[in-house]
């Protein structure tokens, strides 16, 4: 049974963050996260009636453990404290909003695991938005292309997680599109071995991802992307502008990549975030990878005990069902 954390646990690293006579009232886990704990937090005798507690304690990370990982490699699955603040400082010093940091604490003296306490943003996700309020949201749509614009302007020579590339380290890999490729093939492997409908047409998507990179051509210059942006993954303030979060995977690395996770996850409302001058070939290797992916890994959350497992189901059925289309377009 997973033990995760409670008011009494909180108690001592709260208080530092927001000041001695506070108090916290209550605690609500949030629901939806895979890789670390979050937390709002409930407070008395402070200007902020709540906080969030992001806590990468060991119980929080639902994924099973991989064999020799390598911790630079751009797909690894980003989480701790450090990846955390390399992006929370990047993308703040760029104007892009994230939620402020008011606490950041790897002594594990206070609480048994690092933890960051934030400002809670209360006005709730860009997606439930979408819903409630479509023109309301549309503003905030418009107000996150600009954002996108202003990431995936800034360029690197080199391919990498913010936390990697600033300690001076290098990320595995000759290329994006290379590196794309490989994880696509091992995604397409495990997928094979656990959903009959890609395995029967192993063979021929094998082929298409081999014959999809043939026509990528070589680039030198990376855009800095989100890797993961969802409109699960944007708040809303109240004053209805956009607030990016769940930030750890922040990288340089072809936009195309996060276009085409964009392009997912927005459906109709992707318009509004595409932009011209994106490459063809890169697009339609990216995205047959991305569906693998999106069979691959929810089926490999279920070998544990991950709560929500209907929906992880749901997921890999839906991707498996568009991988094998794009056999035939």
């Amino acid at each position: 049974m997973r033990q995760f954390t409670d008011s009494e646990a909180l108690s001592g690293i709260v208080p530092e963050a927001l000041g001695a006579g506070v108090r916290v009232v209550r605690v609500d886990r949030l629901r939806g996260g895979s890789k670390k704990g979050v937390y709002r937090v409930h407070t008395s005798g402070s200007r902020a009636a709540s906080v969030i507690v992001y806590s990468w304690a060991e119980a929080e990370d639902f994924w099973p453990a991989a064999e020799a990982v390598d911790p630079a490699h751009p797909f690894v699955h980003a989480s701790g404290l450090a990846p955390f603040l390399a992006a929370q400082r990047r993308l703040d010093g760029l104007g892009v909003r994230v939620p402020g940091v008011l606490l950041a604490d790897d002594s594990r003296r206070r609480y048994p695991a690092d933890v960051a306490v934030v400002e809670d943003i209360a006005g709730g996700t860009l997606e439930a938005l979408l819903e409630t309020d479509p023109a309301r949201a549309s503003h905030a749509l418009n107000e996150l292309a600009a954002m996108l614009d202003l990431m995936h302007q800034q360029h690197s020579q080199h391919y990498g997680r913010v936390d990697v590339l600033e300690r001076g380290d290098k990320a595995s890999g000759d290329s994006c599109e290379q590196l794309v490729l490989e994880r696509a093939v091992e995604d397409l492997a495990e997928a094979a071995e656990r959903d009959p409908g890609i395995g029967s047409a192993a063979a021929p998507l094998h082929v298409r991802l081999e014959e999809l990179a043939t026509r990528v051509a070589p680039r030198t210059q990376h855009g800095l992307i989100h890797g993961e942006l969802g409109p699960d993954h944007v708040l809303v303030d109240a004053s209805g502008h956009p607030v990016l979060i769940d930030i750890e995977g922040l990288m340089f690395f072809d936009v195309e990549w996060e276009h085409v996770f964009l392009r997912l996850r927005f459906g109709d409302r992707y318009p509004a975030l595409s932009r011209p001058g994106l490459d063809p070939a890169r697009l339609d290797l990216y995205m047959l990878a991305m569906r693998l992916s999106l069979v691959a890994d929810p089926l490999r959350l279920l070998d544990g005990d991950f709560p929500h497992r209907t929906v992880m189901r749901e997921i890999a059925e839906h991707n498996a069902k568009e991988a094998l289309a794009l056999l035939v377009q």
